[in-house]
């Protein structure tokens, strides 16, 4: 009974060392946010918006410029429906809901636009009202 106890406490032990620690969040501001649907943590706005026509697993998809609150997987080579791609997946840096990808290379010289940007998918993202004063 003692020994069974002990490998429970470890095991607490052990979770609760990787859960520790403050995550700290960024807030873009702007008037309309996209945040993540499942723990509401501000990604973004619409400002940062470049274009509505992309699809995803879960469905249209949307590219933006600038995303925060990220967190990022290794990076994986793809073929999608533009081509071979070098993309990382990303999740909620709060909640790690997975939410879509960016991309670090494109292979074609007309596809190198993405470069850098992010993908999120509308069925995992939720938009909301903002503010129009920025955020200091």
């Amino acid at each position: 009974m003692f020994v069974k106890q002990i490998n429970l406490n470890i095991r607490s032990f052990v979770f609760n060392q990787i859960k520790m620690g403050r995550i700290f969040l960024d807030h873009i501001g702007g008037a309309r946010l996209f945040s993540c649907a499942s723990c509401d943590t501000v990604l973004t706005n619409r400002s940062e918006l470049i274009s509505t026509r992309f699809t995803g697993a879960t469905g249209r998809a949307f590219l933006f410029n600038k995303v925060v609150n990220l967190k990022y997987s290794e990076v994986q080579d793809r073929v999608m429906l533009t081509g071979r791609h070098m993309v990382r997946d990303v999740s909620c840096k709060n909640c790690d809901a997975k939410l879509g990808w960016i991309y670090e290379f494109a292979t074609e010289e007309n596809q190198r636009y993405k470069e850098g940007r992010v993908i999120l998918e509308r069925a995992l993202v939720a938009e909301s009202d903002g503010f129009d004063e920025p955020v200091e």
